[in-house]
């Protein structure tokens, strides 16, 4: 076997044992992004998303943490939930370090990366790459299907908690994350209109800049009890 193959294989093995869709479910997969302090392992090991989101290496957002509170962080968190480390333009040795002793499981790309650097990643990992791509106009989803990653993520911005035009997406086949502005008030709205693989959410989830537990529960009531009304 070809050594990218191999790494095809491993990658995608990777992905099979740890991503899963829980069986009779409907509802979209749900990530709570930014989050930075023990009180937000509490609440999500609690609520049970799919993915926790970790913000590595921007000093611009007010969620960043450091690598020793990534590691306290996760090793807090509830074995089930896959942690995700998220990176703007970060050296390539740095999340491939973190995904390769297993303190990530997957790196989530919201800079300019390439297709050069999304192929090395998985390639020298074997693990998932999210890529995320700002949509402003139906290019842009075109140019983020071309994408190499194994999952895209459609948002508005870096992180600026607002929600784009989600009449530009078109019928999607392949696994992607709805971003941007997501929350108690329009949650159940956008997996009616937008049909999404996953859910990413993270302002959506806090009051005044930090983590609310009543939201992050919410968030899984109103997914849950949308869930129960589609299944009849």
């Amino acid at each position: 076997m070809a050594v990218t193959d191999k790494t095809e294989e491993m990658r995608k093995a990777a992905e099979n044992s740890s991503i899963r869709k829980k069986k009779g479910h409907t509802r979209p997969l749900v990530k709570m992004c930014g989050l930075s302090r023990p009180e937000d392992i509490l609440a999500v090991n609690e609520a049970k998303p799919d993915f926790a989101g970790f913000i590595l290496g921007y000093q611009k957002s007010f969620r960043n943490i450091p690598e020793e509170t990534l590691a306290v962080l996760t090793s807090l968190l509830d074995e089930e939930i896959l942690p995700v480390g998220v990176f703007v333009d970060a050296p390539l040795e740095v999340p491939e370090r973190l995904l390769k002793k297993g303190i990530l499981k997957l790196a989530q790309l919201h800079g300019e990366e390439d297709e050069d650097y999304i192929r090395s990643l998985q390639e020298r990992t074997g693990r998932p790459v999210i890529k995320a791509f700002t949509v402003r106009n139906a290019g842009d989803i075109q140019r983020a299907l071309k994408s190499s990653a194994d999952y895209i993520l459609l948002d508005q911005g870096k992180g600026g908690g607002q929600v784009f035009d989600w009449s530009l997406i078109p019928p999607i086949e392949r696994r992607f994350f709805l971003a941007g502005g997501l929350g108690t008030d329009n949650i159940e709205e956008a997996v009616r209109k937008v049909h999404p693989w996953a859910l990413d959410l993270s302002s959506g989830l806090e009051t005044g800049k930090k983590k609310d537990p009543e939201k992050i529960r919410r968030i899984m009531e109103i997914l849950d009890a949308a869930e129960k009304r589609i299944q009849g």
